[in-house]
């Protein structure tokens, strides 16, 4: 039995890691493509992109890795199948669920290491895969001055070149326009030629300037609207220099980042739902008390005593009736505008309470999540393994089809359980169980049907299937 459980665990092994691999680099290009404006044009480092990437992967792997049990399991039985090996062990006496066996003790330990990461390594990796996208995102792009173009990279400067030489540092026909004061256009300096070079250190850029001038625009004179004071001067060298600060990736404090409900483990996000629900308590308090404070006379009246009282001819009447027609206005101004700062207010505490109430579902499903993981490992194994020993196809052809239908499938589940959890329309413990919910019956059937050998995707047995649904059905029409 030790030999047929290494070469289950071998014929399991393999195809794991191969297909996790693969899952993770598609599911990395995915990014990579929806990003790819944000990451080109911007001088980054070759390190900053692989951290960048490094990060994005990890964040992935909770979608790698059921896919990658799902695919592999299907293709271990199948190749199994295929090759007999399966008839062979059968034969010998030895049952599928003997033969499961080690890969089913290896499912649960691939899904408690899922847990661990999940709760312990994906916060971090969200933290530092967010803040870093957030950096880059907000990244100028380099430096890149082209001809006949005016160029507003450079915060507080216009720059226009007319044309540029080979050698990508002489220039000629020149305009900087300088916006550093904020007063428009009242600061010009043009030349004929010059040269255009960057400081070692990459932080400067100096631009030497021949036979030109200076335009500028005298505002802080008196009455400069009228009498228009203009100043010229002319230079035969000038330089002008210009930092290149803001084109070093700033790094953002990753402290403002933590707050998100995804950079937490469950300890910390029970604590977060706890003090959201206490201070949405809190609220509810506050207004209900203020709501009574507007109509506390509602608390002075008791309608069982008001044959109690006699009312007087006057008070029979409208009581308006005995007040001018300013007065009435005046009142019924008062009233509407009451009424109104009423509805406002209880407006603004209904749209506060739904978005303190979506923080909390925000957590709730987060929490879940953590869990959801590792059972949907578990679940996946117990589709792909019994799958593959029925269809008994390995390679990366029909197991891939499967897979990617029953992976499709899970996936749409989860995302439906979990904008549902997110909204409000279904409690965390349900929407977030959903697809787990709908595939751990499937696997059950399936693993049923596999270790009873029963032809379930025989196209014979089908073929006879429907025969005899449709006789009965002509039988019962005559």
């Amino acid at each position: 039995m030790k030999k047929i459980y290494i070469l289950a665990l071998k014929s399991y092994l393999g195809p794991l890691v191969l297909t996790f691999f693969i899952a993770l680099f598609v599911l990395l290009m995915q990014f990579i493509w929806k990003w790819i404006d944000d990451l080109v044009g911007k001088g980054l480092e070759w390190y900053i992109i692989a951290e960048l990437l490094f990060y994005a992967s990890s964040t992935f792997v909770p979608y790698a890795l059921p896919l990658a049990i799902l695919l592999s399991s299907l293709m271990t039985f199948g190749n199994l199948g295929e090759h007999y090996e399966l008839v062979a062990m059968k034969s010998a006496g030895i049952s599928l669920k003997k033969i499961m066996m080690p890969l089913v003790i290896l499912s649960i330990i691939i899904s408690v290491i899922a847990f661990y990461f999940s709760n312990n390594i994906l916060p971090i990796a969200n933290l530092k895969f967010k803040s870093l996208l957030f950096d880059v995102r907000e990244q100028k792009l380099a430096l890149d001055i082209k001809e006949g173009v005016f160029y507003n990279g450079l915060e507080g400067y216009v720059i226009r070149i007319g044309k540029k030489e080979k050698d990508e540092k002489t220039i000629h026909d020149i305009m900087i326009y300088d916006h550093s004061q904020k007063k428009g256009n009242t600061n010009l300096t043009t030349a004929k030629s010059g040269k255009m070079e960057l400081t070692p250190d990459n932080k400067t850029l100096i631009f030497t300037l021949y036979n030109g001038n200076n335009y500028l625009e005298k505002t802080d004179q008196r009455n400069y609207r009228i009498s228009r004071p203009f100043q010229r001067t002319k230079f035969k060298e000038e330089v002008r220099r210009f930092s290149l600060l803001d084109f070093e990736l700033n790094r953002t404090n990753e402290e403002l980042f933590k707050n998100n409900y995804s950079m937490m483990n469950l300890h910390q996000l029970k604590e977060v739902e706890d003090s959201l629900k206490q201070n949405l308590n809190k609220k509810k308090d506050n207004f209900a008390s203020s709501m009574f404070k507007n109509f506390y006379f509602y608390s002075n009246i008791d309608t069982n005593d008001f044959n109690r009282f006699e009312i007087s001819d006057t008070l029979k009447k409208d009581l308006l009736t005995l007040l001018s027609k300013k007065e009435k206005e005046k009142i019924i101004e008062i009233a509407i505008n009451k009424t109104r700062r009423i509805k406002n207010n209880i407006d603004f505490a209904k749209k506060d309470s739904e978005s303190r109430n979506k923080q909390i579902y925000k957590h709730q499903a987060e929490w879940h999540r953590k869990f959801t993981l590792s059972f949907a490992c578990f679940v996946l194994f117990f589709i792909g393994a019994p799958l593959g020993a029925i269809i008994r196809k390995g390679g990366l052809g029909l197991p891939v089809v499967i897979s990617v239908i029953f992976f499709v499938l899970f996936h749409i589940v989860s995302i439906i359980g979990d904008k549902s959890v997110k909204s409000g329309v279904l409690e965390a413990q349900y929407g977030m169980w959903l697809a787990s919910a709908i595939l751990l019956p499937i696997g059950i059937f399936l693993t049923y049907k596999a270790t009873t050998d029963s032809p379930i995707l025989d196209t014979d047995v089908w073929i006879k299937f429907f025969n005899k649904f449709i006789k009965k059905k002509k039988s019962k029409r005559i």
